[in-house]
């Protein structure tokens, strides 16, 4: 017997029926992982607010799609990988790129593999990323407020990642078209 409850707007508790109900009209239909948030209120409108300060940063669309991408497959979450590589299509980016993305392989494109790269530093140090790890990112072209920009993402995508592990979040069926199993 699953633990978490998969909520509908009628389930849901009541703090979170609006934001469900906008999710599914943005979406078309109520995602799984959203569904099983929605147990509590305050983590679901906490991802949801993070991910729309992270949509709102200076980086472009494509470079936060390798940050989601470099937190999704470190963190093992088949669901933002799927929903992910999704949005890349949806973008435009190469076969190339996403195929590597969804590898945790260097990219192609040099300043994209700074930003991957960096976003690794900030998961594997916490943080606490060294000098000269932060000044290869640098030297690629990105600003300080890139830096912080970086830390928003994988904190937003930290909390979707690790609920929808600890939910079991099952895959969508608009997203099978790109399931993901992490490399053995």
């Amino acid at each position: 017997m699953p633990v978490f409850t998969a909520h509908t707007a009628e389930t849901a508790p009541a703090a979170a029926r609006p934001t469900i109900e906008g999710v599914r009209r943005r979406f078309g239909f109520l995602p799984a992982p959203v569904a099983l948030m929605a147990e509590s209120p305050q983590l679901l409108a906490g991802f949801l607010t993070a991910n729309a300060g992270f949509e709102q940063t200076a980086l472009e669309p494509l470079e936060r799609e390798v940050v989601v991408l470099a937190v999704a497959t470190t963190n093992e979450c088949h669901v933002c990988v799927a929903l992910h590589t999704g949005t890349l299509t949806r973008l435009g980016a190469a076969t190339e790129l996403i195929t590597a993305l969804r590898a945790g392989a260097p990219l192609p494109e040099p300043r994209l593999e700074a930003l991957r790269r960096f976003t690794l530093a900030v998961l594997d140090h916490r943080g606490a990323v060294p000098d000269d790890q932060l000044g290869e990112f640098l030297a690629a072209g990105y600003q300080p407020r890139h830096a912080l920009d970086v830390v928003l993402g994988v904190g937003t995508y930290t909390i979707s990642t690790f609920a929808n592990r600890l939910t079991r979040a099952p895959l969508d069926p608009p997203l099978a078209v790109h399931t993901w199993t992490p490399a053995a």
